[in-house]
């Protein structure tokens, strides 16, 4: 549908990809060490009872899902992320 307007002309901006996977490597470390401090809240509510513990279990395996999602978008990048 060309009414005569000219579309802004898209320019491709270069992204460095060792910056890409420097950024998304931080936030993946970022999130190992919160689904290791969130497993470890486990063991500090087990005295609170069942539903602190459920909240916790849940909170942690959150945590945990979104460490195993930067990791596999790193691994799909070919970043090796052996310690």
């Amino acid at each position: 549908l060309d009414r005569g307007h000219a579309l802004p002309q898209l320019r491709e901006v270069p992204v460095n990809p060792s910056a890409a996977h420097a950024e998304l490597i931080a936030t993946y470390r970022s999130a190992q060490a919160e689904a290791a401090h969130k497993a470890g809240l486990i063991k500090t509510v087990a005295s609170k009872g069942p539903k602190a513990i459920q909240a916790a279990v849940e909170t942690a395996a959150k945590a945990a899902k979104r460490r195993d999602s930067y990791a596999k978008k790193l691994a799909l990048l070919g970043v090796d992320l052996k310690d």
